[in-house]
């Protein structure tokens, strides 16, 4: 009796310490136990629910269907919520509504029958599901403002093809005026000729690198509004990364176009200032390790003094931004980049060198020519844009660029710019 005693001792205080409501009823829905937390959660003290219908926790019309839920289950044996867990609507006392998700299990003693109810309150899950919604329904409103954003560019990108048919006309006009010298239809021709290609590999260039990012911030919208539960967020960050990659991939293909243009207007100034190469070597290394593939590092050696050098800042950074950029896309994980500059007899020597996929011998002549791309980086998003830029900005400087490759071995490009005194 004793021993007993100590396990229904035990079993109260479980019951009472549980965080969840307990709840028991008998066959006619009087309510004959209710822990602590039940009371808390419904704002009546034990007091007032024991020997009440169970009704009274119930908002209408659901109050009024109970009776009959029990005396057809006892009559049929037919379960509706008996052994299953579901998500209800809770009343409580002061009128107030709330989602609760509600288990009962049956317990049948010798001489009658119980029901046993655990009541979980669902009213933060449910702030935070409406949270989560009100999220999803900002970002998808980031990714209509991006989208936008990307059509405006598309619509510029087909101004300046209009542009070039407007010049292969211009240049048309001017082949019929200089018939009388052969040497400069010759010209010309060529000339037309040149001009022609650029505009298909421009256009058929810019329709490529400008579908596969748009393509996947349309799929990544799409997946984006199926995940509506709060388990899904982890689905949902994973779609936003690859909708941030791709603006940020289309963003690289216009700062390339827009240099382009700024560079065939004669719009690039030289700009001199004076800044020290060590410290400003670090700042720019330190910008590119935002770009860098996994485990890839940068190895940077520099002559001992500190040279404070009188050069274009902008268009050194530029330079060297590039020629990194193109050594990380190209190098697999986890290789490293060799950087070194020293000063000597007045002039600013750079070398970049990579430990990745190499130029072809046969490509190596056409390196710095607009828009081409060698044949084993097909695969590998790029507009061809960015190594001849890197070659007129060193020419703005009056420098020089060359450069060693070997494929799969990788490739080391050599800068040699005349300072400013």
């Amino acid at each position: 009796m004793e021993k007993y005693s100590e396990s229904a001792i035990r079993l109260t205080a479980i019951i009472e310490t549980a965080t969840d409501g307990i709840i028991t009823i008998d066959v006619n829905g009087i309510i004959e136990m209710a822990n602590s937390a039940a009371a808390e959660l419904f704002g009546y003290s034990k007091e007032e629910m024991l020997g009440n219908n169970i009704r009274m926790l119930m908002p209408s019309p659901y109050a009024g269907q109970h009776d009959n839920y029990i005396s057809n289950y006892l009559r049929t044996g037919h379960a509706k919520i008996i052994g299953i867990g579901r998500e209800v609507t809770g009343q409580r006392k002061n009128g107030s509504i709330f989602p609760m998700r509600l288990s009962i299990s049956e317990v049948n003693l010798k001489d009658r029958r119980l029901f046993t109810g655990i009541v979980h309150d669902l009213t933060e899950e449910k702030e935070a599901e409406e949270e989560i919604r009100q999220l999803n329904a900002e970002l998808e409103d980031r990714v209509e403002a991006r989208t936008e954003e990307l059509v405006n560019a598309v619509n510029k990108l087909l101004d300046i093809n209009r542009q070039l048919e407007r010049e292969v006309v211009d240049r048309q006009k001017a082949e019929n005026a200089l018939r009388k010298n052969e040497a400069e239809i010759i010209k010309a021709l060529e000339a037309e000729k040149e001009l022609s290609q650029l505009k298909s590999r421009f256009v058929s260039i810019a329709s490529h690198e400008f579908r596969t990012p748009l393509s996947t911030i349309l799929s990544s919208a799409d997946l984006i509004e199926a995940y509506t539960k709060a388990e899904q967020q982890e689905k949902r960050l994973k779609h936003t990364g690859r909708i941030k990659s791709s603006v940020s991939n289309l963003t690289a293909i216009l700062n390339d176009f827009l240099s382009l243009s700024k560079l065939e207007e004669g719009a690039v100034q030289v700009e001199l200032s004076e800044f020290e190469l060590i410290s400003f070597c670090k700042s720019v290394l330190e910008e590119l390790h935002g770009v860098l593939k996994p485990n890839q590092r940068i190895v940077h050696t520099h002559s001992p003094e500190n040279h404070v050098i009188l050069l274009d800042k902008k268009l050194l950074r530029n330079i060297l931004f590039n020629l990194f950029s193109n050594a990380s896309k190209y190098s697999p994980d986890g290789s490293a980049i060799h950087c070194s500059t020293k000063v000597e007899h007045g002039q600013l020597f750079l070398e970049v060198r990579d430990e990745g996929i190499g130029i072809p011998r046969e490509d190596q002549q056409h390196l710095f020519t607009r828009f081409f791309r060698a044949h084993n980086v097909e695969n590998i998003q790029g507009t061809g844009l960015g190594l001849n830029i890197v070659r007129r900005y060193v020419e703005l400087l009056n420098g020089r660029i060359s450069f060693e490759s070997e494929e799969g071995v990788g490739t080391t490009f050599y800068i040699q710019i005349p300072l400013k005194k």
